[in-house]
């Protein structure tokens, strides 16, 4: 039907996107408080409500993985704060030499998955493993500990202390610094009570989104932590679902109680952003310059060098290293390389083409739900002046407290139960729910942000022209809004075509997404293709954000 015969008006467009939200977000968070108030839920029975919690609270397995959950989180944000903090400061305040370059090598881990970065990891210090054969390095009891996943969490999410930091100090600049050493303050002196005060927001910010991080993530954990019996709460929860009995009750309440840890960190993040806010523009230019850093400038620069060679350059070279060996067995040995595992996943591993073009329709299908939606939301909440939009606004955000196994335990509770008609468990569209669930809030964050700077005027001068709402929506808000929307799209295929956590507790029997085929190939001994598989997808992922942030910077 043609556009201008649709007459939607703001109060449709506003039911419509509640239901939507409420059915994709509220619906599985209601279930897992449901089930884990009342035990004999999956049962269809509301009886003895709570009935489990004695045995559950009594059992010193709750704490423990609650105990280990909270010490990985702070250990991870402790590490991840000695190298960001250090490292965003220099990059912030003083020229560096191969700024961009570092930039990069940082951005690189966020476009390795975790649990795919964890893998390369045990190649690299395994017992045989490339550090071994290179240097004589065995390493792998320090891997398999707490400390070694401290250590390879950390370097997944340190970059988001390091660029923020960075970017804080970058806009500051040492104006006032200045002033404080005209002022007779030590160069030490005004950093600590000058500079480093105006980036505490900052800091703050990105280190208890570091937190958030480490407490929801499942592949390293589950792939270094579960071989030196250290269990967490995301790996807990996996373990209630995997083995026999399942254990519902279980499952829900520890999810309940992940929840709560991820929500106590995003509400201290909102108290802390709105307690400390420093107002440093006046109105005239910023004295942004950076400064030389004189004889330190190559020991830093080494220092850089060193990270990146630790944090990205190592795992990524193990990762390609073994996509490219034709057997583990073999060695790195000239003639052991090859690019046999490559040729299979396009010629003959017909699972593995199946896979990458699942995950690839997933991404896509995920990316276009949530940009409809996203703009739909930032609409509502912007534009209008509806009840109830603030609660809009708050169901869009709250995926960004929701772990991943916790959607994914909601989604089995809420579309298992036998009086729905039609079910979308144990199908694809279970996955694309999911995933929309988990990254709605980037299209919405990002149409909202641009929707914000587009008058009311231009809305306006369309309706005195007769133009529909609908007509106003298609044909002058999303052409000014496409560009924003169009990068958070992107994004989202990017994170969706690489979910773990989601797809390994809904995949139904006979699909399979690369991430599944990654980790099921790694625990078959089938390395070297898993290995290409991540290759593959991480080259896809990169070169989307690499064109993401070119095509940007040329706006």
């Amino acid at each position: 039907m043609a556009a201008h015969r649709l007459r939607v008006g703001p109060s449709a467009i506003a039911a419509g996107t509640t239901a939507a939200l409420l059915g994709l977000v509220a619906l599985p968070l209601a279930f897992v408080l449901l089930q884990a108030l009342f035990p004999g839920l999956a049962e269809g029975s509301l009886a003895a409500p709570l009935s489990h919690l004695r045995a559950l609270l009594g059992d010193d397995a709750l704490l423990e993985l609650t105990l280990n959950t909270l010490r990985l989180g702070a250990c991870v944000v402790l590490l991840s704060a000695l190298i960001g903090i250090p490292l965003g400061a220099v990059r912030g305040l003083f020229r560096l030499p191969g700024a961009a370059l570092w930039d990069l090598m940082f951005l690189i881990p966020f476009m390795i998955p975790p649990y795919i970065a964890a893998l390369g990891w045990i190649m690299t210090l395994q017992p045989k493993g490339y550090a071994e054969q290179l240097l004589g390095l065995h390493a792998a009891p320090f891997l398999f500990s707490f400390p070694g996943v401290v250590f390879v969490m950390t370097l997944n999410v340190f970059p988001v202390v390091y660029f923020a930091v960075s970017r804080t100090l970058a806009g500051t600049g040492s104006r006032l610094a200045d002033v404080g050493r005209v002022c007779g303050g030590g160069p030490w002196q005004c950093f600590f009570r000058i500079t480093l005060p105006l980036a505490l927001p900052a800091i703050a910010a990105s280190l208890l989104l570091v937190f958030a991080m480490a407490i929801e993530e499942y592949g390293t954990p589950a792939a270094l932590a579960a071989h030196a019996g250290f269990f967490v709460l995301v790996t807990g929860i996996e373990r209630r679902f995997s083995d026999w009995p399942i254990d519902l009750p279980g499952a829900s309440t520890l999810s309940v109680v992940l929840v709560l840890l991820a929500m106590l960190a995003f509400w201290l993040q909102r108290r802390l952003l709105g307690a400390q806010v420093f107002e440093t523009t006046t109105g005239k230019p910023n004295d942004t310059a950076r400064r030389a850093l004189g004889r330190w400038q190559w020991p830093v620069t080494a220092l850089f060098a060193g990270v990146a060679l630790i944090a990205t350059a190592t795992p990524l070279a193990a990762i390609i290293v073994t996509a490219c060996l034709k057997t583990l067995s073999g060695g790195l040995a000239p003639g052991n390389l090859g690019l046999g595992h490559f040729a299979a996943i396009f010629t003959e591993g017909e699972a593995a083409l199946r896979a990458l073009t699942t995950s690839a329709a997933l991404g896509l299908g995920t990316a276009v739900v949530t940009g409809i939606l996203g703009l739909l939301v930032a609409y509502c909440v912007v534009k209008t002046r509806m009840r109830g939009r603030v609660l809009l606004d708050a169901l869009s955000v709250m995926p960004n407290t929701l772990p991943g196994i916790v959607v994914a335990v909601g989604l089995i509770l809420a579309w298992n139960q036998p009086f729905w008609p039609a079910t979308p468990y144990n199908s694809w569209l279970i996955l694309l729910l999911a995933y929309c669930c988990l990254l709605i809030p980037y299209p919405v964050r990002y149409a909202t942000a641009a929707l914000a700077q587009i008058g009311d005027n231009m809305e306006a001068a369309a309706r005195v022209h007769g133009a529909s709402l609908l007509q106003m929506l298609l044909r002058i808000l999303l052409p000014l809004l496409a560009p924003s929307l169009l990068a958070s799209m992107l994004l989202v295929f990017a994170v969706a075509s690489r979910e773990l956590v989601a797809s390994l507790l809904l995949a139904p029997t006979g699909i399979q997404t690369t991430s599944l085929f990654i980790w099921r190939q790694f625990e078959q001994g089938s390395v070297g293709q898993g290995m290409a598989m991540s290759v593959v997808t991480i080259l896809m992922t990169t070169t989307l954000m690499v064109g993401v942030t070119a095509w940007q910077a040329r706006r």
